[in-house]
């Protein structure tokens, strides 16, 4: 093993040494000009807009503190940005530390200097490692810091982190704050890197929404602005009811699930292991479902999220599971986050004291006791607004519990492609499938019974005809959970044979037959029976009749002869007719009432219900493409004679009872 040590065969001359003159020491923002994807994400046009921000949320962080009230952002034709607060002002005087240097000069020469360590300064605070000010300057050709303090004018100008003049004190000034300007270094950025003015206005804007407090006034060379109808050149932004003018403003008129925004500000005292701070939050569902979830802390855009989403979203599905038990829901132990807020448009804003970021770019919170500030005090507000607000609350929980159902069953349709992906075609149920492999020309007959399924197998076409025989009444979808569907062999077999998935899985070019023929009885029974299939049709594969592939076949209820003549009647109406015009008083004449299509001969079925030539169908149609309001009178109507709420039913019967004239039982 001492071989192991020896170093008689490391590398001869100077090509494998490594001596302490290999270490480099950086000083001052050195480091930041080498290594600026450490401290802004990149060296690239993109992250070159991430210097407005840590400059602008300096700005902001005065008006948090209760110190400014109007914040300037001005961009140059010259790629100059100026950025101005009327708030306190950097101090000016020496740094007792370093004292032939000025406070001014230490904050924007020397990484992790700064007045937010402490908490004496700033209660909560965005720029927290003291090196945002810094940074911009190491990263800018030339920038310039103006100080208005106890009405006097002080200015310092720098280049590349150093310092090019003194603090040099002006004249007397009715104002007081900071002004920034700088321009950013092509050395670092690149000869044609340039601001985009859309961007760094969304940037302002968005500032102005997190903190209703401060009014930001916006503004640039009208120069930069050619092809850009939509960027003002000037605007005062001032949002007094913050997040939710926020949303107000991205929805623009979009038709929403509920009408109420859950919103709403709150403040909370640290206690014992909990942290104090101050959270602000606005959710809306859209219609379309077309969401998004945006985080900020301390003013501090945070896009991956982190512990304060984490604690919103824990709290707000607690109470909504808690309202779902107060109601008596079922099926809510279904229910996910996702479910809740998949589709939803939330803004929230925390505001917390020392909060730890995922680095310097701060694009994560990784605070722990603010998911449990936020989880509090978001259950808290949303068991209040979905007590306060029954019928919102309800409609959002119907949705919600559409959705986990939806997501489940989808979860198990996959692993059931999973696990029939390597399989031989199953023939589901007491399907009878047709010769033909391709759907063209081919049918579906969907009867009830063995007893008619046995007749229709001996009266089709075996080439083009499949039958598929159900056993009596199928589950009523528009009244069972999709739990109860899911378990419902019947429903079950009937999806797969025609392959083409429900829902939004409905694949046109998956369906296995051109023809689905709905064949049941000519009684009250039957038409209960074909009902059902219908509803079944309308609410899981609406697509399916909306391209004419759904038909009623129409089999006769009587037949009646009299001397070797044969004709078939639809009803007692059709006979009665029939027995006036067809048949005279010449002879006995036979009526036979068919009880059902299994009483029916296999040659009498054929020749009256399953034979093209000359049987009888009925389309199924929906009501127009185009009428929005017929279609939404259709979907009323099969809720109200198919849904979950039977006084509809009895309330229709009341309201339609006097067009009954008679009833066969």
């Amino acid at each position: 093993m001492a071989d192991l040590f020896q170093d008689d065969k490391a590398p001869k001359g100077k090509r494998g040494e490594y001596t302490a003159k290999d270490i480099e020491v950086l000083e001052g923002l050195e480091p930041v000009r080498r290594r600026p994807g450490m401290y802004i994400g990149g060296s690239d046009e993109t992250a070159m807009h991430h210097l407005i921000s840590e400059v602008l949320d300096n700005a902001m962080d005065e008006a948090v503190a209760g110190y400014a009230t109007t914040i300037e952002v001005h961009l140059g034709e010259d790629n100059a940005v100026t950025v101005r607060d009327n708030g306190r002002g950097m101090p000016v005087d020496p740094h007792p530390k370093f004292p032939k240097k000025s406070a001014l000069e230490v904050i924007m020469t020397t990484l992790h200097a700064g007045g937010k360590f402490s908490g004496k300064v700033y209660q909560t605070s965005g720029g927290l490692h003291g090196v945002g000010a810094s940074v911009v300057n190491a990263l800018s050709s030339e920038l310039t810091v103006e100080v208005a303090r106890d009405k006097t004018l002080y200015t310092q100008t720098f280049s590349r982190g150093l310092a090019k003049t003194k603090l040099t004190k002006g004249g007397s000034v009715n104002r007081r704050g900071t002004t920034v300007i700088f321009t950013p270094d092509t050395q670092i950025f690149g000869e044609k890197a340039r601001f985009r003015p859309a961007q760094v206005y969304r940037m302002v804007r968005s500032k102005a929404y997190l903190f209703e407090g401060v009014k930001v006034r916006w503004s640039c060379d009208r120069s930069l602005l050619k092809g850009d109808d939509k960027t003002p050149a000037e605007e005062e932004l001032h949002f007094v009811n913050g997040l939710t003018d926020y949303l107000d403003h991205v929805l623009n008129g979009r038709k929403r699930l509920v009408d109420s925004f859950f919103a709403g500000r709150a403040e909370m005292s640290a206690n014992g292991d909990s942290i104090g701070g101050k959270v602000e939050w606005a959710v809306c569902w859209p219609d379309d479902e077309s969401g998004f979830l945006s985080s900020y802390c301390n003013t501090i855009p945070t896009p991956e999220g982190g512990t304060h989403e984490q604690g919103l979203k824990s709290g707000m599905l607690r109470a909504l599971k808690g309202y779902a038990d107060m109601v008596g829901t079922k099926n809510i132990g279904n229910v996910t986050g996702e479910d809740l807020w998949g589709g939803a448009c939330v803004m929230l804003s925390v505001f917390i004291k020392d909060p730890q970021f995922q680095g310097q770019t701060k694009d994560k919170l990784v605070s722990v006791a603010a998911a449990r500030l936020v989880e509090t005090v978001i259950k808290d507000h949303f068991d209040h607004w979905l007590s306060g607000h029954v019928e919102n609350a309800n409609t959002l929980l119907e949705t919600v519990l559409a959705r986990a159902s939806e997501r489940v069953k989808k979860r198990q349709d996959q692993d059931f492609s999973r696990k029939s992906a390597t399989k031989k075609l199953r023939l589901p149920g007491k399907l009878t499938d047709c010769s033909r492999s391709s759907p063209q020309g081919t049918e579906l007959f969907i009867v009830e019974g063995d007893s008619a399924g046995g007749s229709a197998k001996q009266a089709r076409s075996r080439e083009t005809q499949a039958v598929l025989p159900l056993r009596g009444k199928i589950l009523n979808v528009a009244s069972a959970t999709d739990d109860k569907m899911r378990a419902n062999q019947e429903i079950q077999d009937l999806v797969e044979a025609l392959g083409c998935g429900t829902r939004d899985r409905y694949d046109e070019s998956k369906l296995r037959y051109e023809k689905i023929i709905i064949m049941t009885d000519a009684d009250v029974d039957g038409a209960h029976i074909a009902s059902l299939l219908m509803t079944f049709f309308y609410r899981e594969m609406p697509e399916l009749i909306d391209n004419g592939h759904l038909f009623l076949a129409m089999p006769p209820l009587y037949r009646i002869s009299q001397r070797g003549k044969t004709i078939y009647a639809m009803d007692d109406a059709d006979k009665d007719r029939l027995m006036k015009s067809d048949f005279d008083a010449r002879g006995k004449v036979e009526v036979s009432r068919f009880k059902g299509l299994g009483e029916m001969p296999p040659g009498q079925l054929k020749e009256t219900t399953m034979d093209p030539g000359r049987r009888t169908l009925l389309k199924v149609m929906l009501a127009g493409d185009d009428d929005k309001s017929a279609q939404r009178a259709t979907a009323k109507l099969v809720e109200q004679l198919m849904g979950r709420k039977p006084e509809e039913r009895f309330k229709f019967i009341q309201e339609n009872a006097r067009f009954a004239s008679s009833l066969d039982i």
